[in-house]
């Protein structure tokens, strides 16, 4: 499968065709609106500009014999939905639930483990702090309960004001379902209660720490759950709005399993190639070494087409950008087509990017010393993420604030992956492919270039020599490495300024503001473009709402054409 849909090429009967839709980029969003559209019996084509499909959800084979999942590398945001409709589980994706799901190793040789297990957390954490320990299922609770507040929003286009003049009965039909949306919010704010209400905008609101010193006293295990409210993005725990980056990766699940990030067999490319199976056995066709260089835009300011890079023109009225905002609109649209307040908006997005993502190919486990263990075999310790690094959120603030000032951070945030402890796929034998995914790393460093092969070799050094305090001799491990910092994420993935969310997760670019305000339901100023990527609603991580929502928003229109 994996073969034969890398050789895909764009043939003849592609370029003479007249298709209902085309889909710019092969990413999960892209591959998932594709099987929506197919599935409602439109002929669609994916466009992807590289010879692999997948995105930033890919698995490459990047050593001889060791499988990456390059880019993004655990799962739990993809939505029930997605996973359910598509039978992603037939289409062969198949979830590798951890337990446990954290490890942090501490200095001074004690550990904090985390997971499932209610009675495990709560013996882990009582070893810093029994008033911590009776503390954390609550905390755990609370955001269970927001989560499920929040939950029904992900899988619905916003209610956005209508855009442009429309019939008499579309304008009712319109105002009918915004009021039945705010309605049934207001239902569930009255069902959450006022004292959780207010609880939910202080988190919203309130910077992450804020929300941790609230609730803990022990700093290792703070920083351990601060780590999920900055990664990915340029904030400190100390950024206003941070708190919501820490409830959005809480928001998944594994198999109803709420807040369980789960290895995917195969590496997370397999979740993208369910996706194309669903959308192939639909009949959707999914093109490889297709870059699109622009869209075709009629007098009347309605889509026509895409032109690829080879010169070749592909017809359709309907064109869905799987591409960040930026690159659609800055890069794809052609001048002077866009009103002048929405260029504005989408130049001017917030797109930095402070992460770096390294992948290892090792020859044995690394052994944490506080584990006081000896023996190769993998234990608790190596199943789940492993945070190095920062053990206080101040010092997670101080890496922060090097990258503030231009520098890489002398000692990063980093979080460490093991699949090949479930997953004996995408590795030789008693060897193990590790990720590291990296911050604070800013685009452009102040004290040299990520260009510069002595430049990146020293940041990685830094890396695994952090490493190898809580894990001696893991360097000596090291077979060979790749690197990609946000320069690369941009170059090689196409993620604009190599922001894993095709752009800031902050409050003012959520829900109604995303990706700008007054377009957030997928639809643009440009007739039948719309965007179904992670710039659109509900935003970024493996989730696929952007794409079912968005073949759903197109699927309406197409309806009252």
């Amino acid at each position: 499968m994996w073969r034969q849909l890398r050789k895909f090429s764009c043939s003849s009967s592609a370029k003479e065709k007249k298709w209902d839709a085309l889909i710019i980029g092969g990413g999960h969003n892209g591959l998932t609106s594709a099987a929506y559209l197919a599935r409602s019996g439109l002929s669609v084509a994916v466009l992807e500009r590289r010879h692999i499909i997948g995105g930033a959800a890919v698995t490459e084979e990047l050593i001889p014999g060791f499988k990456f999942s390059r880019c993004s590398y655990l799962q739990s945001l993809l939505r029930p939905c997605v996973i359910k409709e598509l039978e992603l589980k037939r289409h062969g994706l198949k979830l590798l639930k951890r337990n446990p799901s954290s490890f942090t190793p501490c200095r001074d040789g004690r550990y904090l483990l985390l997971g499932p297990d209610k009675e495990l957390n709560s013996y882990e954490i009582s070893k810093f702090s029994k008033s911590d320990a009776d503390a954390y299922s609550r905390y755990e609770s609370q955001l269970d309960k927001f989560c499920e507040f929040l939950d029904p929003l992900l899988d619905s286009s916003t209610p956005e004001t209508l855009q442009g003049s429309s019939h008499l009965n579309t304008r009712m039909k319109h105002k009918l379902q915004n009021s039945a949306f705010w309605a049934n919010c207001l239902r569930r704010a009255l069902h959450l209660g006022q004292k959780d209400l207010v609880d939910l905008m202080d988190l919203l609101f309130a910077p992450a720490s804020k929300v941790l010193n609230n609730w803990f006293e022990t700093d290792v295990l703070k920083a351990t759950l601060a780590t999920d409210a900055v990664i990915g993005t340029t904030a400190s725990v100390h950024t206003p709005g941070s708190g919501y980056v820490l409830l959005h990766h809480v928001m998944g699940e594994s198999d109803g399993d709420r807040g369980i990030w789960s290895y995917v067999e195969g590496g997370m490319g397999s979740v993208s190639m369910a996706i194309a199976a669903a959308a192939k056995e639909a009949g959707a066709t999914i093109l490889t070494n297709a870059e699109v260089s622009k869209l075709m835009i009629e007098d009347t300011g309605r889509v026509h087409g895409v032109m690829l890079e080879d010169g070749t023109i592909l017809h359709s009225s309907v064109v869905l950008s799987n591409a960040t905002p930026f690159k659609t609109f800055m890069d794809l649209v052609p001048d002077d087509v866009l009103p002048h307040d929405f260029h504005n908006a989408i130049k001017c997005s917030d797109y930095r990017s402070a992460t770096t993502k390294i992948n290892l190919a090792v020859d044995r486990l690394p052994q944490f010393q506080c584990c006081n263990l000896s023996h190769p075999d993998a234990g608790p310790q190596h199943s789940g993420t492993i945070h190095i690094g920062p053990e206080s959120m101040e010092e997670m603030h101080i890496a922060a604030q090097d990258a503030e000032n231009g520098l890489p951070s002398r000692r990063p945030i980093i979080e460490m992956t093991i699949p090949t402890v479930f997953d004996k796929t995408i590795s030789p034998s008693g060897k193990h492919v590790i990720g590291l995914f990296i911050q604070y790393t800013p685009y452009k460093p102040s004290d040299g270039s990520w260009e510069n092969p002595g430049y990146r070799e020293s940041f990685a050094q830094r890396c695994f020599s952090m490493i190898d305090e809580y894990a001696p001799g893991f360097s000596s491990s090291i077979i060979g490495y790749d690197m990609l910092t946000p320069p690369d994420l941009e170059r090689e993935i196409g993620l604009t300024g190599g922001n894993i969310f095709h752009g800031s997760m902050g409050l003012d670019s959520l829900f109604l503001m995303r990706p700008v305000k007054g377009w957030s339901n997928y639809r643009t100023p440009v007739e039948g473009l719309y965007l179904c990527g992670s710039g659109a609603h509900p935003g970024g991580g493996v989730m696929g709402a952007p794409g079912r929502n968005a073949a759903h928003v197109v699927i309406e229109d197409l309806k009252k054409s």
